[in-house]
């Protein structure tokens, strides 16, 4: 179960930068102008996913309040069934989160991030904010045993001009049974990345990226429940994609991407790659 989280946990690892140029086409700082709304649409799928083929719609809508500061609402819906039936749906996950640009010279830009996510939690097998299947006829809402509530933290900083873009960030995050539950352990983690954009053209240019997540709690509760602790556990997760501009301000891209998991302590100390690989393709218009 704890593969389970740490994959799921990258999903929570992502935030909005921010871009010299404002322009939405994969870039990984971009940011919109005051007054712009953003729609980023994706439609993801994976070679192998056991013991169910699955289908995901994610949508992340952002507004620009100010040049410097903008607020990001998520979420995710996903359809699977077992040999192919696909009879169970989902309501994953639901986010909000803000960035704002705390430094501007040139090329080089700062931003700092924050937000909170709820989604599946760490030990329940399958988990989020809505669930139905018709072979189990499970279904629940918000459920507080199967629902987890993440609270993330971050500072990214990158390089940008009109050739290349290449960021890193920092992010931390505090992950419990509800939303306000901060009087126990809880779990904390740690994120480190790198993401790039090379452009080819006007209307071509491709991305690519990595992210460790490891879990620093050195023991953490989950409720009423302390598990104990948690030792070199965490997983890799690396991208590529290629995405085309239709004009300023929308784009299409298409992406693969991998992990790479140790679970550490008893559960393991050896790195295995998932088995397979994801799979999507992304719609983005600035408005």
């Amino acid at each position: 179960m704890k593969k389970l989280f740490l994959t799921s946990l990258l999903a929570v690892f992502a935030a909005s930068g921010a871009q010299a140029a404002n322009v939405i086409d994969g870039n990984p700082l971009y940011m919109p102008k005051a007054g712009h709304f953003y729609s980023v649409t994706d439609l993801s799928g994976h070679t192998h996913v056991e013991p169910t083929d699955t289908v995901t719609l994610g949508e992340e809508f952002g507004y620009g309040i100010t040049d410097n500061f903008a607020i990001t609402v998520g979420t995710s819906l996903s359809e699977s069934g077992v040999d192919d039936s696909f009879e169970d749906y989902a309501w994953n996950d639901l986010s909000l989160k803000a960035t704002f640009r705390a430094f501007q010279d040139g090329n080089i830009v700062a931003d700092i991030y924050g937000g909170v996510e709820a989604g599946p939690n760490l030990f329940a097998p399958i988990g989020g904010l809505y669930y139905h299947s018709k072979a189990l006829d499970d279904s629940w809402w918000f459920d507080e045993d199967l629902t987890g509530y993440t609270w993330l933290a971050g500072l990214r900083a990158g390089y940008t001009t009109s050739q290349f873009t290449i960021a890193g960030h920092i992010e931390y995050g505090y992950v419990n049974s509800e939303m306000f539950n901060w009087g126990d352990q809880g779990m904390r983690a740690l994120a480190l990345g790198i993401d790039g954009q090379f452009v080819i053209d006007s209307n071509w240019n491709l991305v690519a990226g990595a992210e460790y997540t490891g879990i620093i709690s050195d023991d953490y509760a989950y409720g009423d429940v302390v598990y104990g602790k948690v030792e070199n556990a965490g997983v890799w997760n690396g991208y590529f994609g290629v995405n085309y501009n239709i004009d300023a301000t929308k784009f299409v891209g298409a992406y693969i991407n991998g992990s790479l998991n140790h679970q550490g302590g008893d559960n393991g100390d050896e790195w295995e790659f998932d088995d397979g690989f994801g799979f999507g393709m992304k719609f983005g218009i600035d408005f």
